[in-house]
Formats: structure tokens, sequence, C-alpha cells
């Protein structure tokens, strides 16, 4: 073969395999959401600001959530989203395409504040730097946002979200979470750990014997965070766990529990129905926790979109799915099923 053909051969090939990369780093389309309105009752209502994350592997479960907040909240344009995301750019088309009149703000997370903290898990999902995004919210929104709800990607809000925001955190909690202290708390850390002649000494002293709390729903206090500098607190643990021993396999959840647990303000279990995603290795169908429900997450390795998409839902995953606004031809009557 000559070389110019060899070399037009080698430049089609690339050609094609650009495309072929471009087509995959493509985001789904998503439809426009209806447009909620504030109420009369509505002129002296406080903002509620949400942070979220956004990334193309759950963007669809954020938009859904985002959705379910504005469905259900009684001054739904009182609500300002924060989300954060490693390519702003990339994202902020899809939300204002879904939420044309949301307020809103992306910001920037980068991966190198800790991709030098960041050890193996159980899950491979939860080793994705943004997963640990949330321990930043304090260094990344701005000093104006005094107090925030943290809301994982895989969830639905069915209850009016400013129920959620009046939780009391008087008069010096810095976060308030559903606690659950049934389960077994030694587990979420190793042998090596419990151990440790120092390490566990740092959970004595609390206001009450550490519960677990799953970090995907949060009412954060951001003032007294950067003052206490927990930023830091949280990461000594991660530079613990990377540099000196393994003491945790759940990803950002365990520095969380190291730091604050048996001091967070305990929030109704209603607020976070999870493990609605099955463990961290099937992803096997759960049912609902007894009592009544505010807030469904599907925390877990199953996902509702993932499971729908592929045939094989779980019951509870029909809760989810009127909030999906991935685009479809043949579905275009939003809450027609709600």
């Amino acid at each position: 073969m000559p070389l110019s053909a060899l070399i037009a051969a080698v430049l089609l090939l690339l050609a094609a395999s650009g495309r072929a990369l471009a087509a995959s780093q493509e985001l789904p389309l998503f439809r426009e959401a209806p447009a909620f309105r504030n109420g009369p009752g509505c002129a002296a209502a406080p903002t509620i600001h949400i942070a979220m994350t956004l990334d193309a592997a759950y963007l669809r479960g954020s938009l859904a959530g985002v959705l379910s907040v504005l469905r259900h909240a009684s001054c739904p344009e009182s609500i300002a989203f924060h989300f954060l995301a490693t390519r702003p750019r990339r994202f902020r088309p899809a939300v204002a395409t879904s939420f044309p009149s949301l307020a809103f703000n992306v910001y920037r997370f980068d991966p190198d504040l800790v991709r030098g903290r960041i050890s193996s898990s159980v899950r491979r999902a939860l080793d994705q730097p943004l997963n640990y995004a949330r321990i930043y919210l304090a260094d990344i929104l701005p000093s104006s946002v005094r107090r925030v709800i943290y809301f994982d990607s895989d969830l639905v809000v069915v209850d009016d979200v400013a129920r959620l925001w009046a939780t009391d955190l008087s008069p010096d909690h810095i976060l308030a979470a559903p606690e659950y202290c049934h389960a077994n708390f030694t587990s979420y850390f190793t042998d090596r750990f419990w151990s440790d002649p120092v390490f566990p000494g740092a959970l004595a002293g609390r206001r009450r014997p550490p519960c677990y709390f799953n970090t995907g729903v949060m009412v954060m206090d951001l003032d007294r965070w950067r003052a206490g500098g927990y930023t830091r607190k949280l990461e000594s643990w991660m530079d613990i766990q990377k540099r000196e021993a393994r003491i945790y396999e759940l990803g950002s959840l365990p520095p969380f529990l190291l730091v604050f647990a048996g001091e967070v303000k305990g929030v109704d279990h209603r607020w976070n129905q999870h493990g609605l995603g099955g463990d961290n290795v099937k992803g096997l169908c759960r049912d609902l926790h007894p009592g009544p429900v505010s807030l469904l997450h599907w925390s877990g390795k199953g996902k509702p979109w993932l499971r729908l998409d592929a045939g094989s839902p779980c019951p509870l995953d029909a809760l989810w799915a009127p909030y999906d606004l991935l685009r479809r031809d043949d579905r275009d009557d939003l809450f027609a099923d709600v």
C-alpha cells in the first residue's frame, strides 16, 4: 500500500474513532418539566438551599430528584439548587432545558481534591471522586449559603421539603439526618480499626452512643462547618485510610461516621427510606421500612432507571418512574400515572 493511502486510511480510522467517542459522551435528551409556581402564602417563605451532584451515570436520577422536590413543594420558586460537577459546562444545559425557570448554579468540583485520598471500596461507584463532593460543600458554595440540604442523586421526595428544611439544629449541631441505631455500627469499620490502641478513642465522649446514619440525606449548618474546620477533620481520616491503615470499606460514609456519629441531630426516618437499591453487591429488591414515607432512596447497587430499562424492575421502582424526564417519543404526558 502506498504511503499516502496508508496515511489516508489512518486518518479515516482516527476520524471514525473520534465520532464514536463523541457519540459515547453525548448525554441523553430530557423533557421539559412543568413550571411550578409559588402560591399566595409564599411571600415570606425562606429560600431553601439544596445541593446535589451531576454526572453522566446519575444525571437521570438527579433530574428526577429535582422534579420530585418541586412537584411536592409548597413554595417551589423559593428553592435554590446548587449542583456540583467535575465538568459544569457539560451538564448545565440539561438542567436548564428541563427546568427553564429553576434557580440554580453549577459549581466545579475538582477531582484532585480527593484523588490521592480515595481507597478502593466494595463498589466502584463509591470510589468516584464526585461521591466525596459532599465533604466540600462548605468550601465550594458561597459563604452566603449558610445552611443546605444535601440529597443523593438516586432518590425522590414525596413530601414538602420545607418540613425537612425546618429541622432545628440548635444549639450547636452541625448536621441532621435520620439515624439507625439498630444497625451494627462496628461493622462499618475493619478489625484493624477496632484493634488499634488509638482509633476507637475518637468515638468516645460523644453526646450519645454513635449510630449509623446515611449521608445521602443531610441538613447541614455550613457556618458551623466552616468555623469548626470539619472538611479537614474528614480528610484526616481519609488520609489515615489511604496511607496508614485500612480502617473501613465503604467510600465516603465512614469518615462522616467517625466525625459525626453520636453528634447528629436526629430526623424522622420518613425522610430517608433508604436501601431500596438493595445491598452493594447484588442490588436485590427490597421493601419499604415500616412507617410513613417522605423520601424514597435507592441507595445500594440497584438503580431504578437501570432496572426499568432492563425490563426487570423491582416493585418500588414504579414509584420512581413518574419523575423520569428521559425523552421518549411514546410518553409525553408527565405525571399521567401519578
